[in-house]
């Protein structure tokens, strides 16, 4: 099959695309609908393969269906020989058959600028992946993953370790490069302090993203914001770093302009640049 990952350069004037395999939110504060504002946000034309729906909103999720996997593999498969994607982000992926497909039509097509955002539980404390499925997320989908941006609790998780501190956030990413994706992002957000840093790592520079910590709860949607952000940088031609660096100014302004919308976590402003 024809590689995914067709250069800006080789699809002439249009817009550069990327791909989005997650779970939508009926709210429209995080998952699918936070990926394709972010990837319009960027100029970057988005397509969705969803994973799951799920009935949500600012308060929490109140039900869930998960896609069929082979549905799922059947998305990507429309999406990737036709449009193609300059870069794919792997979001609410649930269970071990959806990531087993998700991996293999990734494989399958050549895919390489991908960023996996491992989500396993929602702003509410809903679980989203299954304990299960954990395995698979680490053996299947981060060795294909050019970024993966954790937050400290799920970078645990995959680490096999409690990540408190900036020390233990460093062996966490160092840890999980070893399974395989090309850069780590430990996304700092949980770990309380008066700043809201990010670690990079790259299997041997560690890159400390600074952010300020801003005191509200319209923080609905971060996580899938960010990785969308980074996937649309990347698709945009940016390196790994490079992109990271513009997904953290992006959310932090979109942190910073949210409108309260709904009684809960509300969402981000995905349009602030435009005004909006």
């Amino acid at each position: 099959m024809a590689s995914a990952n067709r250069s800006i350069a080789d699809i002439g004037r249009s817009r550069p695309r990327a791909l989005t395999i997650a779970g939508s939110d009926s709210g429209g504060g995080a998952g699918i609908q936070a990926d394709l504002k972010t990837f319009a946000a960027f100029g970057v034309y988005g397509a969705s393969a969803v994973t799951a729906i799920t009935a949500q909103n600012t308060l929490g999720v109140q039900a869930i269906h998960e896609v069929p996997a082979e549905v799922v593999a059947a998305q990507i498969d429309a999406v990737l020989s036709d449009i193609g994607a300059d870069a794919v982000k792997t979001g609410m992926l649930s269970s071990t058959a959806i990531i087993a497909a998700v991996a293999d039509r990734l494989r399958a097509y050549g895919v390489t600028r991908l960023v996996v955002d491992p989500v396993m539980v929602a702003k509410s404390g809903d679980r989203l992946l299954r304990d299960d499925a954990v395995a698979a997320l680490r053996e299947l989908l981060l060795p294909l993953a050019e970024v993966v941006t954790p937050n400290a609790s799920e970078a645990g998780v995959l680490a096999g370790m409690e990540v408190v501190d900036g020390d233990s956030a460093r062996e966490a990413a160092r840890r999980i490069h070893a399974l395989g994706p090309r850069y780590v992002i430990v996304k700092g957000g949980h770990l309380g302090g008066p700043t809201s840093d990010d670690l990079g790592f790259d299997g041997e520079r560690f890159e400390v993203l600074s952010g300020r910590r801003i005191a509200t709860r319209h923080t609905h949607g971060t996580g899938c914001t960010f990785s969308a952000a980074i996937a649309a940088e990347l698709a945009r031609g940016l390196s790994p770093l490079d992109a990271a660096r513009a997904a953290k100014a992006y959310v932090q302004g979109a942190i910073e302009h949210a409108e309260p919308i709904g009684a809960g976590h509300g969402p981000l402003n995905h349009l602030w640049r435009t005004g909006s």
